[in-house]
């Protein structure tokens, strides 16, 4: 492959979501021309509306956005403290959603697309990229995310010789706010809590009794769903399963999921505790829309409307997006990739996003983070280390690129799957880390597992921050 050491040469990004808008971003704020390559509108995909960068087609929440208790929050703060421009623009259309970061998807989408727009040093080229790279485009981040068109996804796996994994990721229905009976359903958020722009009755809450929920139960095993045709024999990923499948695993798995009724009391009817609940949570700024929480779905869409207006005041619902289903792919990434996510067959070709292997719209982004830092690096003759293990970015980082289960039973067998972020990633602490209560008793309860994710938290956004100070003076010795 030729290569470049000039500056003045691009880097290239295949594809505009959130791992690719965020890795051509990290580029260009190191001073370096980058051509970010979008097939939308030329080619759609089966998931995607609209022909902005950063649409997201599944759910409108980044999750928890608690740095101090929780591993995703932890994320969070740490591509804050990097310059993300993902993390800028959701907390610029933020709404309200409990002890979540939830965003207006359009006014999210719109924000990073004039970001890009407006950055002088990127150019967009709305084209589709059909084959590898060509040797020219030294340095590529290849970010296509889990609709990769076809045509690329045959010409990786011909270079890796590897077979992509794939499961089906399913889509969530969206309401208007105004056909749902708030006679019948109420604002609150699980436990009362109070997140980030939210007031505590963050979202709509929609109750069942038993033989409302059993009889909900008993439609949605019997639906209609969608035919899977050459998708036959993939795989779900258990962090994004439809309703239904959820349902046909046990009559009480959605009343100990998305339909668990804890921490809620109901407005209408205080003494009476519901059997189920169904949650909507706000999904654009102007509350005029909710989409259903853990209702991703497969149902064909006349069995969608005729059982999710089953739910006791969705009875008159009126969907503005009914649920979908599409099929992701993913790469074998601890093989295949290194530490700076190039592929070992292809040095400067890197991949970011759930193409590797991780899950979730932030853990996405942070891959396309590091992907964006590492080619600049490169490109600037700088070598840049990874983040620490002890980090967010660098557990996950790890567990793509190393972070699996080889079998010594089985050695060609292998057990990655696409993981979110979590404390599981995180290394164990170094004893004494752990705060002791005050008064040097005892932990009770939850309390030394609070503790625990607490003192990780710390360790992990201290860690970072020096390893970005460490990532700043090097960057600025090799300009």
């Amino acid at each position: 492959m030729t290569k470049s050491n000039s500056p003045h040469s691009p880097i290239h990004v295949v594809g505009g979501g959130l791992a690719g808008s965020e890795a051509a971003w990290q580029i260009a704020r190191r001073g370096l021309p980058v051509i970010l390559h979008e097939m939308r509108p030329v080619r759609g995909t089966e998931a995607h509306k609209t022909d902005s960068l950063a649409e997201l087609v599944c759910s409108n929440s980044f999750r928890s956005d608690d740095a101090e208790n929780n591993a995703v929050g932890v994320i969070h703060a740490e591509m804050r403290m990097a310059g993300s421009l993902i993390m800028s623009c959701a907390d610029a259309n933020q709404v309200p959603a409990g002890g979540a970061l939830a965003v207006d998807r359009e006014g999210f989408a719109q924000a990073v697309t004039d970001a890009i727009a407006a950055e002088p040093l990127i150019t967009i080229a709305r084209e589709e990229v059909t084959g590898l790279p060509p040797a020219d485009w030294d340095q590529t981040i290849i970010a296509t995310g889990p609709l990769t068109a076809p045509g690329l996804a045959e010409a990786i796996s011909t270079e890796t010789g590897q077979d992509a994994l794939a499961f089906f990721d399913a889509i969530a229905p969206i309401i208007h706010t105004d056909s749902i009976d708030m006679s019948v359903c109420w604002f609150q958020s699980r436990y009362d809590k109070v997140g980030p722009g939210g007031t505590g009755k963050d979202y709509i809450n929609c109750p069942m009794d038993k033989d409302q929920y059993d009889a909900f139960v008993d439609a949605l095993v019997g639906g209609d769903t969608t035919g899977f045709k050459e998708w036959e024999g993939t795989p779900y990923f258990d962090g994004c399963l439809p309703i239904e499948i959820m349902a046909e695993r046990g009559r009480e798995t959605l009343r100990h999921g998305p339909m668990k009724p804890m921490g809620l009391t109901n407005a209408h009817q205080p003494d009476i505790k519901a059997y189920a609940v169904v949650q909507l949570r706000q999904d654009n700024a102007l509350g005029t829309l909710y989409n259903m929480v853990g209702f991703q779905t497969k149902l064909k869409y006349g069995a969608q409307a005729d059982i999710f207006r089953m739910i006791p005041g969705l009875e008159n619902a009126e969907f503005a997006r009914l649920g979908g289903l599409h099929r992701n792919t993913y790469l074998n990434s601890p093989l295949l990739l290194n530490q700076s996510l190039q592929l070992r067959s292809r040095p400067g070709l890197r991949f970011a996003g759930q193409i590797t292997g991780c899950e979730g719209y932030v853990e996405s982004a942070a891959i396309g983070l590091l992907a964006g830092r590492f080619a600049a690096a490169e490109r600037l003759g700088d070598k840049l280390p990874p983040p620490p293990l002890t980090s967010a970015f660098g557990a996950l980082l790890n567990h793509i690129t190393g972070g699996h289960i080889v079998s010594d039973d089985e050695p060609g067998k292998r057990s990655f799957q696409p993981m979110n972020v979590n404390f599981g990633l995180f290394p164990p602490l170094e004893p004494g880390a752990i705060v002791r209560p005050e008064g040097g008793g005892r932990f009770r309860g939850k309390e030394k597992a609070k503790a625990k994710k607490q003192a990780m938290a710390r360790r992990a956004l201290t860690d970072f921050a020096a390893w970005l100070g460490h990532a700043t003076v090097a960057a600025d010795a090799a300009e």
